[in-house]
């Protein structure tokens, strides 16, 4: 048991702070939100955005020094062996201006586009996961980022120049005994002096990452009800060398070890008013709009990820012969591979058309960031697996151990767990599904979601089944067909002498429309019971995350056809994709219906109440004593301050 006071918060008051956390309106199109709703939108995202010249030539020039930085000054091997970051990497960093790639000129940064930043990220990332860590962590979720969004001028003249080119900064939201839930969050921001010019900081922040060596905070806080003060959690740049700021500790985890991150506990930490982001009660929703590109950074690595994995198979899976021929051509290990190639292909496709689509601002592309960060973090994961299995034994050696026995130095395992967290960063993928779903499902709850909520009058269902009626009406009938029946449908996708992706378009559309079919039946059967079933939930999610996947790769595809040489190949790449993509798809589709989520749940209830205890016998537990959850009461620190700012 924790001790830590947390505020009483019924599962009910949880949900409308997050509903009022996430933006309301739609006020552009979203080619993922209309492909949940059974329409295949393809002219949002077809012929593919292109960037302007000036900053293409910008990113590309930028993109070449980084290169070359990469490549001479960063030691990856290192950086594991030590743990951390050299100061002089950092500072290298700095002075390429690699702290500025998102920050406008005019405050000292490079202003790249989105598309570039994410290529920066992705070489970065390659060289070393740890520092595409602290650059994502600084510029897309800590200072920059909100400030950009929701500063005032003032703030902007006052952090922008120093996050662009000295100044390492840090987001400050989970807490010890808080994660997805932020309406329990404890850390509170209390208004003191004349007409409420400072407020009062105490609380405790968990996995703060950057956090040990930042020199900005993004913390999010909560500010109490009172006269003049709206109150609600609440977002605030803090200088993290304040007084009564205590990094207590520096995490270690089973990858990314270069990682900065830490505890921070703030006690008695005095705030500007002045230094307030937007208003009181506007931090979760500054943080979920920040989140809304900042997201891109993490598919971004794991398309660098996704590269690496397939140059390592392709090395390997060459030189090495077994049974008479190498290992590549045996059926195995050459579907692997084959696996290995088309997702890349894929996850590039959809991080550079979400990337591109944010640059020209005319989309809401909050579920295509988001469908983008859950897809590349599964599929990154499996495929750096796969590279493992591909290298056997010498996968699971570590890189040190196989240059000392005169091999080449592969860190495969490295790369594993060095992925393994950005299924859990930015949002679990248990938790974007849940997120995901409720954008998916938004049009639904506008017109008929009084009818499920109880608090509703009979008076209040009864117009909302009026409203309802009328949409259903006119919405369901366009479910039924559609141009995915045509045979000729998209025609423009099957030129002469290159594989036929016009049929995978079509199955987009027919699949669209019969996951919005499902969607449907299912809230017409389980009503207000809908949000419970988080199996079936995910299921819908990840169906349209292969159909996003599957539009984004063909019409890379025929992007490339136009202006590359390799046209035709790229053509392959999206057909064995959209091949692989429509099984997992199908299968999908079936266990919709199909399923054990049910005796699931007894299962649950069964070994929450010790029922199979009985089960865990035989064996010895290693774990520490402990309490399952650190106490993280305000008080000042009892700790050594670990804050290590970069000089």
């Amino acid at each position: 048991m924790s001790a830590t006071p947390q505020p009483k918060v019924s599962e009910r008051e949880a949900r409308q702070v997050a509903e009022a956390a996430r933006e309301q309106d739609w006020r552009k199109p979203s080619f993922a939100k209309e492909l949940f709703l059974g329409r295949f939108r393809l002219d949002l995202v077809h012929p593919h955005p292109m960037p302007a010249d000036e900053h293409a030539q910008r990113g590309e020039e930028f993109l070449a020094k980084l290169r070359d930085f990469c490549e001479t000054e960063i030691d990856s091997a290192l950086i594991e062996r030590e743990a951390r970051i050299p100061d002089e990497t950092i500072n290298g960093l700095k002075e390429l201006g690699a702290f500025g790639m998102k920050i406008d000129t005019k405050y000292g940064g490079l202003g790249l586009t989105q598309v570039y930043y994410n290529k920066a990220l992705a070489l970065a990332g390659s060289a070393s996961p740890a520092i595409g860590a602290l650059l994502s962590a600084h510029q897309s979720i800590g200072v920059p980022q909100p400030l950009k969004l929701f500063g005032t001028q003032e703030q902007r003249d006052a952090f922008l120049p120093r996050c662009a080119r000295t100044d390492i900064s840090a987001f400050l939201l989970t807490e010890p005994d808080v994660g997805s839930d932020p309406a329990r969050l404890a850390t509170m921001a209390v208004p003191e002096g004349p007409e409420g010019t400072d407020y009062i900081l105490d609380g405790v922040k968990l996995w703060t990452t950057n956090g040990v060596v930042a020199d900005l905070l993004v913390v999010m806080a909560r500010v109490p009800k009172s006269e003049g003060h709206k109150g609600g959690i609440t977002a605030f740049v803090v200088e993290a060398a304040s007084e009564g700021i205590t990094v207590e500790n520096r995490n270690a985890f089973m990858g990314l070890r270069g990682l900065e991150n830490g505890v921070t506990r703030f006690h008695q930490v005095r705030v500007p008013a002045a230094n307030r982001i937007g208003p009181e009660g506007a931090g979760l929703k500054i943080a979920l709009t920040t989140l809304n590109t900042g997201r891109l950074s993490l598919p971004a690595m794991c398309v660098g990820a996704g590269k690496w994995c397939l140059k390592i198979a392709r090395e390997w899976s060459a030189a090495r012969e077994q049974w008479g021929k190498p290992v590549a051509f045996h059926e195995a290990v050459g579907a692997k591979i084959s696996f290995i190639a088309a997702t890349t292909f894929a996850l590039e496709a959809v991080l550079d058309l979400s990337s591109q689509m944010a640059d020209e601002d005319r989309n809401d592309i909050r579920i295509e960031a988001a469908l983008a960060k859950l897809y590349g973090s599964e599929m990154a994961w499996l495929m750096a697996d796969e590279l493992v299995q591909i290298r056997g034994g010498r996968g699971f050696e570590t890189a040190d151990s196989l240059a000392a026995r005169g091999e080449r130095a592969v860190p495969a395992e490295q790369v594993l767990r060095d992925l393994r967290i950005n299924r859990i960063f930015e949002g679990s993928t248990e938790i974007m599904h849940l997120l995901i779903a409720r954008e998916a499902v938004d049009a639904h709850l506008a017109v008929a979601g009084d009818l499920i909520d109880p608090d509703k009058s009979l008076a209040d269902k009864a117009k909302a089944g009026a409203k309802a009626g009328g949409f259903y009406a006119r919405w369901l009938p366009k479910l039924v067909a559609g141009p995915g029946q045509l045979p000729r449908s998209y025609a423009e996708f099957h030129p002469d002498g290159h594989p036929d992706l016009s049929g995978h378009l079509r199955y987009v559309e027919r699949s669209a429309r019969k996951l919005a079919r499902s969607t449907f039946y299912a809230m017409s059967r389980w009503q207000g019971r809908m949000e419970t079933k988080q199996g079936f939930l995910g299921r819908i999610v990840d169906i349209g995350a292969e159909l996003f996947a599957m539009s984004a790769a063909c019409v890379r595809a025929e992007l490339l056809r136009t202006t590359e040489e390799y046209g035709r190949e790229a053509y392959q790449l999206a057909d064995v994709f959209c091949r692989q993509a429509r099984i997992r798809a199908d299968e999908l589709f079936d266990r919709l219906w199909t399923n054990t989520d049910d005796i699931d749940h007894k299962v649950v209830k069964g070994v929450l109440n010790g029922t199979y205890t009985w089960l865990e016998g035989g064996i010895v537990d290693p774990s520490g004593d402990g309490v399952w959850i650190a106490d993280a009461s305000p008080g000042p620190s009892k700790r050594e301050n670990v804050h290590r700012p970069i000089r």
